[in-house]
């Protein structure tokens, strides 16, 4: 299948899934200053108000939509030039399940779109996508995919590596705890492999793949190192000017302490993110080779220690007045 489409032009709708979480809302800033119109299709529109300001009168509408539900979904696509679809969760909670939200929901949201001869579709999904895992979020992620791919062959897969920025789940939630803990744990040894990515870049590569029409490729996106856990942790506490002890911590006593933490309101560790763990997060040789990675979209990727400080400054001991109080 040839890569190259006609670019989606500006003044365009688009309907994204999934537009108000975190990469979602990076995600709709960069397209709105392209010129496209978007619908933002989430379950609780008095909730993403806040992206409206970030486009022209008119330009970012809400719609009432939940992924589970075929009416709702119907009605969000209606009238749509392209599709982007940005839900996933981290973990399991109520009624969301990876199967219901991250296999069943992305297939939802592709076949409805093939109803409507929609054909520009952007799935994002995340680097450890593999069918053979035993982790039940990168399953699903898999069977997300191949969903998504039988549906809309077009459809172009976007896979990041862990993603960093403001209001991110990582360096923010390891920050978090190194104020209160005497140690960070290090899971598996902290010899797993990241390649973090800027999550304005993951922006600028759905700008990218709209604007050069590509079609039918699964892109990996990861920033411009590979990382230890353990060097992320270093990171962290280089940050955020704390010394804490680094502890080993392996596979089966992490999955002991996260059988645990998951029954948490908002699980610091599950069982499910310790086999994750597992296997490496980096952008595979394959897609450097085959011309699938950040670069290949013309985006020089940003690294984390560019950008942490920006926002971890809050984590240190007197915040934002640290160099007043050190003066």
């Amino acid at each position: 299948m040839s890569s190259k489409a006609l670019a989606l032009p500006a003044g365009a709708t688009i309907t994204i899934f999934g537009g108000s979480g975190f990469l979602g809302r990076h995600i709709v800033q960069a397209l709105a200053r392209q010129g496209y119109r978007m619908w933002v299709a989430t379950r609780r529109p008095n909730q993403a108000m806040f992206l409206r300001p970030m486009g022209d009168v008119g330009q970012i509408e809400l719609v009432q939509a939940n992924i589970r539900d075929d009416a709702s979904v119907r009605d969000a696509l209606m009238g749509a030039d392209a599709v982007i679809n940005l839900v996933g969760i981290l973990y399991e909670s109520g009624k969301q399940k990876f199967d219901s939200v991250q296999s069943e929901g992305a297939q939802r949201v592709a076949s409805l779109a093939a109803e409507q001869g929609i054909r520009t579709f952007i799935q994002m999904s995340a680097i450890g996508a593999d069918d053979d895992s035993t982790s039940d979020y990168a399953v699903s992620k898999a069977e997300g995919e191949a969903a998504v791919l039988k549906a809309i062959p077009t459809a172009v897969i976007l896979r990041p590596s862990i993603v960093f920025g403001p209001e991110d789940d990582f360096f923010n939630r390891f920050a978090a705890l190194a104020r209160i803990s005497p140690f960070l744990p290090l899971i598996g040894g902290g010899k797993t492999k990241f390649q973090p990515v800027y999550v304005k870049d993951v922006a600028q590569a759905v700008v990218e793949v709209l604007a050069r029409g590509i079609e039918g490729k699964i892109f990996e996106l990861g920033g411009p190192e590979v990382y230890s856990f353990r060097d992320l942790m270093v990171l962290v506490l280089k940050t955020i000017r704390r010394e804490r002890l680094l502890l080993p911590l392996p596979f089966f006593a992490a999955k002991f302490q996260a059988f645990f933490l998951q029954l948490l309101p908002s699980p610091l560790l599950t069982v499910d993110q310790v086999e994750l763990l597992k296997s490496d997060n980096v952008v595979s040789a394959e897609a450097v080779s085959e011309a699938r990675s950040l670069e290949d979209l013309g985006i020089v990727p940003t690294s984390p220690e560019a950008v942490i400080g920006t926002y971890l400054y809050r984590f240190r001991r007197t915040g934002q007045y640290e160099q007043i109080t050190a003066g």
